[in-house]
Formats: structure tokens, C-alpha cells, sequence
């Protein structure tokens, strides 16, 4: 049984993730304890179970049965897109749930995990390269449909999750360096050119100097691909512009809370006081003010992070993002290690979700990163998040077990 568990088993990925998913049910426990009774963490503490049996089950299916299903799999989870833009309750301006059983369930949640499937099983195909422009076409169509059915709710959010996977996807999958350049350009440049020129001036800057280092023997596409960019961000400035002022104001909050310090950017501004104050041993579990007397609103679903980091202090803060890191190194090495070409894909797949949704969720709470409403993994409040990240663990889980074979 030992040697089961040693060659089988990764442990450093189950514990990790029990560790995570416990911190957060003491969390939610603390933020929700005068708010609705403790109903919440209930809900939280059942759906926590089911997440695990979910991740165990997954660890055992067979990775061929896993390669196969994925585009049905893929196409059974579109349907249900579907079905929430017709029946599917509106919660928060977005239209992302479904009720079941008195549950709510939201399938974009489940639509990561069968849409990074489904690119791990094409972009694994022998006759598939990532070199090839028609081959990496079909690739983003497999993309687009969820992003397309996502942003119709609408979930901006969760929909930019989808591309926080993809490009670390293809790189892996052996994409070039330049191609990669070509898809994240624009929106780093458009965004840029909101904030103002010089940010503007200083993307294009770096971007020129990276096209140039990677397109010497083709400096005429080079120069394309750098023309179209500087268009691009002159063309957003243009149309920011162009938007009535209130449109203008929002967005500006958005990247900058303290333009609203008690609107739109209040909840920012109060989580950076909430981690500030916890200090370097925090206040002690419940003993948190900014938790307890809820400055920040519903704080245990996108700003959970506020809890550990006010109660536990700037270590209760450093014990998270270890267990994160040692997550993420673990799901880097398996992909790293399996003899497997869709394994190791899932893996890279997983741990770039897992990554894009701890660096924008905390960089929310720090003021780094704008308010997008991206769930902390295994953290924050909310079934379907939950079992979805567990399920990912269980792809992990499964990589682990089955390393060896090609």
C-alpha cells in the first residue's frame, strides 16, 4: 500500500490543496459568522466534501477515456452555456447560473475545465502543430465558443480567465515566441493606452525591442505586427474618447479605486486596510474589525484574501501564497515530467488557471489589479468555483498517476 500511495499518489498536490481548501472554510467561517448565521460556510463546508470525492474520482479515470471525451465533453458543456442565457438566474447584473435542487450552479465554472481538455486533446493530436497558423486557427475557435457564450451573460471576468490559459497553452504546446508576442500585444497596448501615454509609450518601446530580437531575418513582419499595435492603442484612445463621461468615469475607477473612494472603489480600498492592519501576526481568528464589523461587502467571495491577511497577520499571508507556489511548482513539474503529451498539456493548462486567478484575485485585494470578480482557488465563497478547482486537482492528481505512460 505504501509503494501505491509513493508511485500513485501525489501528495504534495493533496495536501496543498486540503490545506487551501481548509483556510478557506476557516475564513468564510469568520466573515460569515454574523452575517447569515453561518449558513454560508455550511453550504461551503458541503460542497468542500463533494469537491473532494469529486477529485479523488477524477484522479482514478483513465487518461485515454479522458483524451477521448474531451470534445464531447466540450460540446455537452456549450450546451448548458446555452441554456443559462434562456433559464438561468441573473445574480449581480450577470446571467451565469442555473438552479438545481435549490442549488445554484454556474456552468462557466465547469466550462474551464472541459474547454482546457478539449485544447489539450486537439493541440496533443500527431498531426497537429502549434507552428501552423491553420492549426492554431481551430485551436482559438475552440476558445472563442465559450468566451463568445460567456461574455452574452455577460462575465467579463470569468471569460478573460479562458485567455489567461490559452497562451501559456500554446507556448507549451510549442508555439513561437513571436506568435505569442502577436496575441498578448494588443491587449497589453490597449490597455496601456487608457492608462495614459507614457504607459502607452513604454509598452510600445518594450514591444519593439522584442520584435526585433525575435524577427531580425523578417524585420517587414516585425514592423507589421508593430504598426498594427501602435493603430490598436491609438484606436482605443480614440473610442475612450469618444464615450459619454460617465462611461469614462467607470473605467477610470476601474483601474484607479481611489477615483471613487466610496463607490466603485470602496471594496478596494477597504481590503488594502483590512491586510494592512493584521500586521505581522494579524488580530487573531474573528478578531479581525474590517471582517467583523463587515466593512467590506460579502468579503467571502472576491476578497476571502482580506481574512488569513487581517486575522493571521503578514504570515497568516505568507502561508497562503506558499501553498500556492508549492501548487503551482508541483502542476509546472508535472507537465515538465509526464511522458505524456495530453497530460502534460493538462497540467500546463491547470496550473496557468490556477496561476491567472491568484494573481488578479490578490492583486484585487492589494490595489494591484483591477476589480474583475475572478474567485480565489479554494478560498473564496461559492460552490460551483469550488468543485471546479477541485476537479483541476484531480487532473493534476491524474497527470501524477500516470506520468510514465506515453
Amino acid at each position: 500500500m505504501g509503494n501505491f500511495f509513493k508511485e500513485y499518489f501525489d501528495r504534495t498536490v493533496f495536501f496543498s490543496v486540503l490545506a487551501l481548501a481548509c483556510i478557506g472554510l476557516l475564513s468564510i467561517y469568520s466573515a460569515t459568522f454574523d452575517a447569515y448565521d453561518g449558513r454560508d460556510f455550511y453550504r461551503q463546508l458541503l460542497w468542500a466534501v463533494i469537491g473532494l470525492f469529486s477529485m479523488l474520482v477524477t484522479m482514478l479515470l483513465p487518461v485515454r477515456w479522458l483524451q477521448r471525451s474531451a470534445l464531447p465533453l466540450f460540446f455537452a458543456s456549450l450546451t448548458l452555456l446555452m441554456l443559462v442565457l434562456v433559464v438561468g438566474k441573473r445574480v449581480y447584473g450577470s446571467q451565469s447560473w442555473l438552479g438545481v435542487g435549490g442549488l445554484g450552479i454556474q456552468p462557466s465554472e465547469f466550462v474551464k475545465i472541459t474547454t482546457l481538455l478539449a485544447l489539450a486533446s486537439y493541440l496533443s493530436r500527431s498531426d497537429v502543430k502549434a507552428t501552423d497558423l491553420k492549426d492554431l486557427v481551430k485551436a482559438g475557435a475552440l476558445l472563442v465558443l465559450p468566451i463568445g457564450l460567456i461574455m452574452l451573460q455577460p462575465d467579463f471576468g470569468t471569460a478573460l480567465t479562458f485567455l489567461g490559459m490559452f497562451v501559456p497553452l500554446l507556448y507549451w504546446a510549442g508555439a513561437s515566441k513571436f506568435l505569442i508576442i502577436i496575441i498578448i500585444a494588443p491587449a497589453i497596448v490597449a490597455a496601456a493606452s487608457i492608462i495614459g501615454t507614457t504607459p502607452f509609450l513604454i509598452v510600445l518601446a518594450l514591444l519593439g525591442a522584442g520584435l526585433w530580437m525575435l524577427r531580425r531575418e523578417n524585420q517587414f513582419v516585425a514592423a507589421l505586427v508593430f504598426g498594427v499595435n501602435v493603430v490598436v492603442g491609438f484606436l482605443v484612445q480614440v473610442a475612450y474618447e469618444k464615450l459619454p463621461l460617465y462611461q469614462q468615469k467607470r473605467i477610470a475607477t476601474f483601474l484607479d479605486p481611489n477615483n471613487d473612494p466610496l463607490g466603485a472603489g470602496y471594496n478596494v480600498i477597504q481590503a488594502k486596510v483590512a491586510i494592512g492592519s493584521g500586521g505581522l501576526f494579524g488580530k487573531g481568528f474573528m478578531r479581525g474589525t474590517q471582517t467583523q464589523l463587515s466593512f467590506i461587502p460579502k468579503q467571502w467571495t472576491d476578497f476571502i484574501f482580506c481574512v488569513p491577511g487581517e486575522e493571521f497577520g503578514f504570515l497568516g499571508g505568507v502561508v497562503v501564497l506558499g501553498l500556492f507556489a508549492v501548487l503551482l511548482y508541483r502542476g509546472v513539474h508535472l507537465a515538465s515530467v509526464s511522458k505524456n503529451r495530453f497530460g502534460s498539456l493538462v497540467a500546463v493548462a491547470v496550473t496557468s488557471l490556477f496561476a491567472f486567478h491568484i494573481f488578479v484575485n490578490i492583486g484585487m485585494s492589494v490595489g494591484l489589479m483591477p476589480v474583475i470578480g475572478i474567485p480565489l482557488p479554494f478560498l473564496s465563497y461559492g460552490g460551483s468555483s469550488l468543485v471546479s478547482y477541485m476537479i483541476m486537482a484531480g487532473l493534476l492528481l491524474n497527470v501524477y498517476a500516470n506520468r510514465k505512460e506515453y
